[in-house]
């Protein structure tokens, strides 16, 4: 049976959100709002979370996962980002963007897609979820919550709990969110390249 935390969406009490630390450090796969959707998080150094978030997902490892950054300093981390690259992550970052690049030799394989060595990489513009990552001081492994043969994300926190309530060890209800997921952008290529359409403006990128 997962914890359940209310959090105030704009500022989330401390108590909590270094309570919600303490499950991901201990190896728990976490739900939690964020200006786009719902998500699952878990610790990067946890393979058995990871593999509980995959399977949740009905996901395999040609699929992307995400790994949620509190700045773009931390992206340049764990991905290789060239001139270019950086120019249009300053101007999308925070945002709801997820950016497809490829990762550095900081990441696990395991975190990597399984063909092409790259990763998914996102700076959130939400109050709960950067002081989450905060807390933490270090990247959360998070996917969008959208169950399989779903399209739209889940968007209560109460409706988490009804359908995913023994498959979860936290819920972090921030509020209702939207039924956007972010928008997915390739930028290992030498134009970007649109994977899907989602909150996040594609006038930036010069992408309709």
């Amino acid at each position: 049976m997962a914890q359940y935390y209310n959090l105030h969406p704009e500022n989330p009490e401390p108590r909590l959100i270094a309570k919600a630390a303490d499950v991901v450090r201990q190896g728990g796969l976490i739900a939690f709002s964020t200006e786009c959707c719902y998500a699952l998080g878990c610790h990067t150094g946890d393979k058995d979370a990871m593999d509980r978030l995959r399977r949740l997902r009905g996901l395999d490892d040609r699929h992307h996962l995400t790994l949620m950054c509190r700045d773009l300093s931390e992206i340049a981390r764990y991905a290789r980002v060239d001139n270019a690259q950086y120019r249009l992550l300053k101007a999308a970052t925070p945002g709801s963007y997820v950016f497809i690049l490829e990762g550095t030799k900081e990441l696990p394989r395991r975190l990597l897609h399984a063909r092409r060595k790259t990763i998914g990489l996102r700076v959130p513009d939400d109050p709960l979820a950067l002081a989450l990552l905060e807390e933490l001081g270090e990247p959360l492994l998070t996917s969008s919550l959208i169950l399989p043969g779903e399209e739209m994300p889940l968007t209560e926190g109460w409706e988490i709990q009804d359908r995913l309530d023994d498959q979860l060890d936290l819920i972090l209800d921030g509020g209702h969110c939207g039924t956007e997921a972010t928008t997915v952008i390739d930028l290992t290529g030498g134009t970007p390249e649109l994977v899907r359409a989602g909150r996040g403006p594609l006038a930036p990128f010069g992408l309709r």
